[in-house]
């Protein structure tokens, strides 16, 4: 999958040629795209374990960690709500943004480490 169409997929944006690179990349990295997700209700889905949760973590955040992403599909569906991913260093969500886009989940966005996250909330 070309790096474009997989960005267009995680953001549920529109096409990349319709957008700058640097405002395409603000969204796939959170820029202005976890507040607007936060107006719209989103959940911030921690994908650490539970021990690293444990150590800090956005409020009311959910943990999900990696390896349990596909068995609670249903539940971040049921959500209805677009979806922030974190982890430790933001490479889990990738993958993470993969398996729910694969499963419909369409509003997606890779909010990197758990701090980056943290900072730009609560700005």
């Amino acid at each position: 999958m070309a790096a474009a169409d997989r960005g267009t997929e995680i953001c549920g944006n529109q096409p990349l040629n319709n957008k700058t690179p640097m405002s395409w990349l603000s969204d796939i990295f959170g820029g202005g795209g976890i507040k607007q997700a936060l107006r719209e209700g989103a959940v911030v889905i921690d994908l650490r374990t539970a021990y690293e949760y444990d150590q800090g973590h956005v409020p009311r955040s959910l943990n999900i960690p990696i390896d349990r992403i596909k068995a609670n599909i249903g539940r971040i569906r049921e959500l209805n709500k677009p979806v922030i991913l974190c982890c430790a260093t933001g490479s889990h969500c990738w993958e993470a943004a993969d398996i729910l886009r694969d499963a419909g989940i369409r509003r997606v966005i890779n909010g990197g480490d758990w701090k980056s996250v943290l900072r730009k909330i609560s700005k």
